[in-house]
């Protein structure tokens, strides 16, 4: 068959009504799977060309020539930047790099969309798939201009031609755009059977909303996004001369310095005390909300909650203080008073042994009141009919909390649970830092990620990269964390999930 006839006999297929979108969806998702194909890391989009003269240019000895390729595919990338040892090019090839994950993603996530389809025939199912589609098509098109545009930096760099994009790049290209267009037939037909507007009308109907978010945007592009480049520090061997486009990529080097420092004491330090911090604050936190919100005479409910707010606001160095002044060994209050009473003094400052509860008390003496509050807004909010009608039925306080108070408190604990996961691996550097400081002889209880790193970049001013590796790696695992959590809440109840 004629490549015209076939082209109108898929145009004809598209016009019918539920063939059609089936049809649409198969070969969208098709293109899809072969655009992910042409993307894996054995299909090459840069080539080198003038290798002799590009490498002269660059200043690359022989040695390192040896360990370099002629072409490279996106994945592989980062390793030419990495042996050549020209960090400029690296935030490039780096930013290529995570726009082909999330490429990735997209492609298989259309296909699997596309492969489950079981919205029925309504086709409303199909619009968030559209949706997807199209994302995933415009970043392989991004994708492929940005490639390009990495060959012409590149060239300009060296100023000569050493770099060129092969024919992979214009056929991933041609898929992207027809699959597009595809799909934005596709998705017009169904918004109108389905009677759903597009982006663009809802902008016209809803512009001063749209326009009021402008601010917030510009906001979190400025304070949130934008220092994300930041990240390339985790990368590259920065020296100030040089400054950080310029330093040597090194590429996991940081994170592989990381791993091999005792990280196993750190990272099980830092997990278990955010455990422990997050599983008993919340039980004290909702403790004390359900204790507050029971007592009946008013001074005292607002007194009780005034005294146990109130440690949030104290300093963490006043805490210091507070802490050296009764721990000391020869002078401190406790041992003071240990010592008036007949018994033998305890050396807290060379004994690792009480340091995990003494750490966790104090966590929660300075915590527990700003978390108790927000529970306790959320008790405050429940219906008092719920609580009228359970003692009109005989429901004793126990029970009306049992079966009234904690369900209804349970949304705010899982969000607020969810958000919690996401900073375990992250701990509390200020309360660690300020109580132990640098006493080695309590590392190995006390020693978390935060003060590990702290003394790294102190002591060494030019491990920048050490410490954006290790905030990397944090951001990272914390992500993986809230997203396996939601995942986890989602099966069991999707009204509870975070998204």
């Amino acid at each position: 068959m004629k490549p015209k006839n076939m082209l109108l006999t898929l145009d004809t297929c598209l016009e019918q009504e539920k063939t059609g979108r089936k049809t649409g969806l198969l070969v969208t998702a098709l293109m899809n799977g072969l655009m992910l194909v042409l993307s894996l890391p054995f299909m090459d989009w840069i080539q080198l060309v003038n290798i002799p003269k590009l490498f002269a240019k660059l200043g690359i000895t022989r040695e390192a020539a040896g360990s370099l390729y002629s072409s490279y595919s996106i994945f592989s990338l980062l390793g030419f930047v990495k042996n050549s040892g020209k960090g400029v090019f690296g935030l490039y090839a780096m930013l290529l790099l995570i726009l082909l994950v999330a490429t990735w993603y997209l492609e298989l996530l259309y296909i699997w969309k596309v492969c489950r389809n079981s919205k029925g025939d309504d086709g409303k199912g199909e619009l968030h798939t559209y949706v997807i589609g199209k994302a995933s098509t415009l970043l392989t098109a991004l994708l492929v201009f940005g490639s390009y545009g990495f060959v012409l930096y590149s060239n300009n760099v060296v100023k000569m031609k050493g770099f060129s994009g092969s024919w992979i790049l214009a056929v991933e290209l041609i898929l992207a755009l027809a699959a597009y267009g595809l799909i934005k037939r596709m998705e017009a037909k169904e918004r109108i059977r389905c009677h759903e507007h597009g982006l663009i009308k809802e902008f016209q109907k809803n512009w001063v909303l749209f326009l009021m978010l402008i601010p917030l945007c510009v906001f979190f592009l400025i304070n949130s996004y934008l220092p994300m480049i930041g990240i390339y520090f985790a990368f590259v061997n920065f020296n100030f001369s040089d400054g950080l486009w310029a330093s040597p990529f090194v590429g996991l080097k940081n994170f592989e310095f990381l791993f091999q420092s005792q990280m196993g004491r750190l990272i099980r330090n830092t997990v278990l005390y955010n455990v422990v911090f997050i599983g008993l604050g919340n039980v004290l936190q909702i403790f004390f909300a359900i204790l507050i919100s029971q007592l009946t005479v008013k001074w005292f409910k607002k007194t009780g909650q005034t005294l146990m707010f109130m440690p949030y606001f104290v300093s963490y160095v006043m805490l210091k203080v507070m802490v050296y002044s009764l721990m000391e060994y020869q002078y401190g209050a406790i041992n003071n008073m240990i010592r008036s009473s007949g018994g033998t003094a305890i050396d807290f400052y060379n004994t690792p042994v009480y340091w995990p509860f003494l750490i966790t008390l104090f966590y929660m003496w300075k915590s527990v009141g700003y978390g108790m509050v927000i529970y306790l807004a959320t008790i405050m909010g429940i219906d008092n009919e719920l609580y009228e009608a359970a003692k009109v039925d005989g429901a004793n306080i126990f029970k009306r909390i049992l079966y009234i108070t904690l369900p209804q408190i349970k949304p705010t604990f899982i969000i607020l649970l969810i958000y919690s996961l996401g900073s375990i691996m992250k701990g509390n550097f200020e309360l660690f830092y300020q109580t132990v400081g640098n006493n080695g002889l309590l590392y190995d209880v006390t020693d978390i990620l935060d003060t590990y790193v702290y003394r790294i970049t102190v002591g060494q001013p030019l491990s920048i990269g050490l410490g954006s590796a290790a905030g990397l790696f944090q951001s990272i695992f914390g992500f993986v964390v809230v997203m396996v959590t939601n995942w986890a809440i989602k099966k069991k109840d999707s009204e509870y999930a975070l998204f």
